[in-house]
């Protein structure tokens, strides 16, 4: 039994019981480094990967093994690059994802707005022109100060705002003017943009 298991932005406190239950019960726990450290204040034999393509080579089929995701394994996941790989998923379990929490936290709602990842691949800047509200999954090269400064050179106004280490003690959410510099504070962010469209 393989069961893919969403353990939210970072803190424990955004982890759902049944993620808890799940990791609790599984005779094996597989995670990266980040998701690793949470998971070991609820159990401490955890077996850490750096890699994505290194979790398939660790799964034997025989033992209910617990693969932890950041945020929910269905948005931008492992969930696709899992099932790319022939790994058959038998249950996933949603987990809050940093989208959600940063938009609660902004105190704003999100249901038109375009959603984007930069991690690890190529999206185009140029869409987010055509949005009213976007958000985007930052990556180390489309860092939200390296977004700010694209967005004024295509003309983009408006507000952006980035989350630095959501939901951890260290959390640094900014606001600023696209195009107004934003330090890259970790490379764990996350953006918001509100254009001004004409």
């Amino acid at each position: 039994m393989i069961r893919l298991v969403g353990v939210g932005p970072g803190s424990m406190k955004h982890i759902t019981v049944e993620a808890i239950d799940r990791i609790k019960a599984a005779d094996r726990v597989v995670a990266f480094g980040r998701i690793a450290a949470t998971a070991k204040e609820i159990r401490t034999d955890i077996q850490v990967v750096d890699k994505v393509d290194e979790v398939s080579g660790t799964l034997d089929g025989e033992a209910d093994t617990a693969i932890l995701a950041s945020g929910d394994p269905c948005f931008y996941g492992i969930l696709d690059f899992l099932q790319k790989q022939g790994v058959y998923i038998d249950e996933v379990v949603p987990g809050l994802s940093s989208i959600q929490y940063m938009m609660a936290k902004l105190k704003k709602s999100w249901q038109s707005a375009a959603l984007i990842s930069f991690h690890g691949r190529e999206a185009g800047i140029q869409s987010i022109k055509e949005h009213k509200t976007a958000v985007i999954l930052t990556d180390s090269k489309y860092t939200p100060g390296y977004i700010s400064g694209c967005l004024r050179d295509k003309g983009v106004k408006g507000k952006i705002y980035a989350g630095f280490n959501l939901s951890y003690d260290d959390e640094h959410i900014v606001e600023k003017r696209i195009g107004e510099e934003i330090g890259d504070i970790s490379p764990l962010a996350l953006v918001v943009i509100e254009n001004e469209m004409d």
